[in-house]
């Protein structure tokens, strides 16, 4: 009886052990994404720093002749976005920000690298 319930344990933990690294493997991707950090920050500086600011605080002149807030992307909101769901916004737009024309996968992977080093501390 005890080497039953012993095993039911053990068994237990593993599958919870499991069900723990899969949740911190996809919710990884709100901690580092993969991809150039140097190389996103020149296509930020080319591609968004214009609207989103130098440091990603928003550009107050442009939110305000568009009549939007504009979030920062250190925000905490930002932040836990998913890649996919940035990517999406990046390369869709979303709300009145148009999608950002010509870029690579590649260069989409750098600039989300980028915008990850943003995170508030």
């Amino acid at each position: 009886m005890r080497r039953s319930v012993l095993m039911a344990i053990i068994t237990a933990s593993s599958v919870l052990g499991v069900v723990i690294c899969l949740i911190l493997l996809t919710s990884s991707s709100t901690v580092q994404a993969a991809g150039d950090v140097d190389a996103g920050k020149a296509v930020y500086a080319k591609k968004c720093k214009t609207c989103h600011g130098a440091s990603g605080e928003g550009n107050a002149a442009i939110a305000k002749s568009l009549q939007v807030t504009l979030k920062h992307l250190a925000s905490k909101e930002v932040q836990q976005k998913k890649d996919d769901d940035l990517k999406k916004e990046i390369n869709e737009g979303t709300g009145k920000m148009k999608p950002v024309k010509d870029l690579s996968p590649a260069d989409a992977a750098n600039l989300l690298a980028y915008i990850r080093t943003l995170k508030e501390k």
